[in-house]
């Protein structure tokens, strides 16, 4: 790679960095004592999004991870139980924190390939009440999930069986925009039927930090005493919270662009022979022969390529990889492997 080269990073939409248009907001921003409630912006961001979604509340967290972890313990108590998937976010890349840190029991399910859990699994594993067995407080579902979309008609029926049993019903929406913009529906019908939803602003929707916590009054003033017990009470936070309500104005439409460039990147690279996974929104996966993943993961580097290279290799687009980049990056693997 040379000095002058533009990289192209396809790790994950988490690398993108603020547009010209929203750090000149986020510089303009007017701002308060967040803690206090005093911060207008962070105010008018929690308000916009829970209107869009159609709940009471929100709550603005730097992170996705501190989010849902607040989620949990607002949901569940000391010894409490929740239902998750064994590929979730929250069960497998937080560190266990709802066990570490919320004394919550996670009971972990097989995702099918769909990425959602089987009726029949969820009903199973609801917890009789006996002094045995933890109490099932929770079902948390995660949109998009490995960049697939759950569909909305399994979306309603797992939180009605969810809701008949007596359980809450959490969404991880981490991609959840993804989902709407492929679906073509509304925020509103994309979370029917759940409690709460985590709400990420900092991946496809290019937000530097941030994830909106909506739900009840009722649970959002529980989460807002976790997340201060959490660390997660900031102070002038509107300079974040400008940013968010920027890319809900205008990044949402554009993940569209995303979600072609990820298929014609797919499409570029099954020419070369690839196994590659058909993406349904910005992320796709490719089968790389173990022998040739160091050559690759060389040339990709020399290239001013950024990339998580093995041999099951996840590349993701976002808005700072354009069509141009998708192409440049096909030509460096086309290089490498009609050399194999």
């Amino acid at each position: 790679m040379t000095a002058s080269q533009r990289l192209i990073d396809l790790r994950s939409d988490t690398v993108t960095r603020p547009t010209p248009g929203m750090r000149a907001a986020m510089a303009d921003a007017e701002v308060g004592d967040d803690v206090y409630g005093d911060d207008p912006t962070v105010n008018r961001l929690q308000t916009l999004a829970a209107g869009r979604f159609g709940f009471e509340s929100g709550l603005f967290f730097p992170t996705g991870t501190q989010s849902n972890l607040a989620a949990l313990m607002a949901h569940c108590g000391r010894g409490d139980e929740y239902l998750v998937g064994q590929d979730a976010h929250t069960y497998k890349y937080e560190q266990g924190g709802a066990a570490v840190l919320g004394s919550i029991q996670p009971q972990p399910l097989t995702n099918e390939a769909d990425g959602s859990i089987a009726l029949e699994r969820i009903a199973a594993a609801i917890k009789p009440q006996d002094i045995h067995f933890a109490r099932t407080r929770l079902l948390a579902l995660e949109n998009t999930i490995g960049g697939r979309v759950l569909s909305p008609d399994y979306l309603r029926a797992a939180t009605r069986l969810a809701h008949s049993q007596g359980l809450a019903t959490h969404l991880d929406g981490a991609r959840l925009y993804n989902a709407i913009v492929q679906l073509g529906t509304d925020e509103r019908a994309a979370v029917e039927g759940f409690d709460s939803v985590s709400l990420c602003l900092s991946k496809g929707l290019g937000a530097p930090a941030g994830t909106l916590l909506l739900g009840s009054a009722p649970f959002i003033d529980a989460a807002r005493r976790w997340r201060k017990a959490l660390g997660g009470g900031m102070r002038q936070a509107g300079i974040l919270a400008a940013a968010g309500l920027y890319a809900l104005e205008h990044h949402v439409a554009r993940l569209e662009e995303d979600h072609a460039n990820a298929a014609r990147l797919a499409a570029g690279l099954r020419t070369l022979g690839l196994d590659v996974t058909e993406p349904q929104t910005n992320i796709l996966f490719v089968a790389i022969p173990a022998a040739t993943v160091d050559g690759l993961r060389a040339r990709l580097v020399a290239a001013g390529i950024l990339a998580s290279v093995g041999v099951r290799m996840r590349l993701v687009t976002h808005l700072d990889v354009s069509r141009a980049d998708v192409e440049a990056a096909v030509a460096t693997f086309a290089a490498h492997f009609r050399g194999h």
